[in-house]
């Protein structure tokens, strides 16, 4: 018997919240839903799916129709609608996309971009001040995290401070940060004239918090390394991830 993920408690949570997405508690859907935790947690090939969950193909065309009506993501949304925004972190990391990610019969970008490890994808992520993500947005591996940052900071909410490290420097960032009623906790590097004496490093301290996230999400192997194709499929696979960190809370 492969191992299961979800326990009761959790599976009673997670059920409610799939109804109010439109998905019905089939005889047969706790197990299908198990079996994408199992491929999200190994990173195996879709085929490589243990029977005992069901017929693989039927997991994945599953996985594959609730990506594309956005459905993980939503999930993973209505799990996260009450963080703690009294402090927020973002920050970015690079996933290796494995060879077997190229080639997307689409003409739509995927988020795949050539850095020096190769063929690589960025998260760019916030998490609230528990650590728990809250908003993400997939670039290619070379686009820098200030470039994506205005954009993507947009799309959070508004907290009281906001954190993010010397890659975010720009007063340009700093001020939409301003614009938001956010106080912005961004170091200066170390060629900056300006310096760092408004820099709050007793709170800077705890960016740890974002790292943290990137850490535990990278413990499955399916965000740890990019096997998905297309770039909705991996951002609805690092949803399921975000949302299974919210299921105790």
């Amino acid at each position: 018997m492969a191992r299961l993920m979800l326990t009761d408690e959790l599976w009673s949570k997670l059920r409610i919240i799939m109804h109010q997405q439109n998905i019905y508690d089939k005889p047969n859907l706790r197990m299908m839903v198990e079996g994408m935790l199992y491929r999200m947690r190994t990173g195996c090939p879709w085929r490589d799916v243990p029977l005992v969950f069901g017929f693989w193909n039927s997991i994945f065309q599953k996985f594959n129709r609730w990506s594309l009506k956005d459905k993980l993501i939503n999930i993973f949304k209505d799990l996260a609608k009450d963080p703690d925004l009294e402090w927020e972190f973002i920050d970015g990391s690079i996933v290796k996309a494995h060879q077997h990610s190229a080639g997307a019969a689409s003409e739509e970008e995927q988020a795949i971009g050539k850095s020096v490890a190769g063929n690589t994808t960025k998260i760019h992520m916030a998490v609230d001040s528990y650590g728990l993500p809250i908003e993400f947005e997939l670039t290619g591996g070379e686009v820098h995290d200030c470039k994506a940052a205005p954009e993507f900071i947009k799309k959070l909410p508004v907290s009281e401070y906001t954190v993010a490290d010397k890659g975010y420097d720009s007063e340009e960032l700093r001020q939409l940060i301003r614009d938001r009623l956010s106080i912005p906790i961004i170091p200066r590097k170390n060629n900056s004239i300006i310096g760092n004496d408004d820099m709050d490093w007793g709170l800077y301290k705890y960016r740890h918090l974002v790292e943290n996230a990137f850490a535990r999400l990278k413990h499955f192997r399916s965000i740890a390394t990019r096997y998905d194709k297309l770039k909705r499929n991996y951002a609805s696979m690092l949803a399921l991830a975000c949302g299974y960190l919210w299921l105790p809370m």
